[in-house]
């Protein structure tokens, strides 16, 4: 074997991620507590996108990591540890949704005032603010395709297993979020120029 083939070297990440589910399915708590500050920068980012309230973020936060400390023993490999536990605070972050989720309109002004950086910021930041605005105005679903995809890094099929969906179903709801956002940022482009 070629040491230095990074496609032949095993993913250390993933594979401390496993022994540490092994060790919390045998009640280890500092496991749980090493787990636990690993995953909850990303998952926290990942449902800030998803939920958009700080106050259901932490509960679904709390309550995705209880059901990894209830539920490791059940985990059998069949996919990657991280995209096991995205599922989870996925469908905890649908259900908070239901509860609260209010319809969001698309209103201009809306979007306009959060577009009025203070002088000084680079233009890229005000077309970065711009993106992730159109991309908050997003169903839950197509935001979370748009934030697993382009920033975790999952393939269409992790992310097919995380939202419990058919692949195709992941395809479609990335073709039309990126639709929206084409279509948004040339109409708001004109702003930049």
């Amino acid at each position: 074997m070629n040491d230095s083939d990074p496609a032949k070297q095993p993913d250390t990440a993933q594979d401390g991620d496993a022994v540490l589910l092994q060790r919390i399915a045998a009640g280890d708590r500092l496991a749980f507590e090493a787990f636990y500050r690993a995953y909850v920068p990303r998952l926290g980012r990942f449902l800030h996108r998803l939920v958009r309230r700080s106050h259901v973020i932490e509960e679904v936060l709390n309550d995705a990591m209880l059901v990894v400390w209830r539920s490791a023993a059940k985990f059998r490999g069949q996919s990657k540890v991280s995209t096991w536990v995205f599922a989870i605070a996925y469908n905890k972050a649908l259900k908070a949704i239901q509860r609260i989720d209010d319809p969001v309109d698309s209103d201009p002004e809306m979007l306009e005032s959060e577009q009025l950086e203070p002088e000084g910021y680079l233009m890229q930041e005000q077309r970065t603010a711009l993106l992730w605005g159109i991309v908050d105005r997003m169903s839950a679903e197509h935001r979370a395709v748009i934030e697993l995809t382009y920033y975790h890094g999952y393939s269409y099929d992790e992310i097919a297993e995380i939202m419990g969906c058919p692949i195709n179903t992941v395809k479609t709801r990335m073709y039309h979020a990126r639709r929206r956002l084409q279509t948004m940022v040339s109409e708001r482009m004109e702003d930049f120029r």
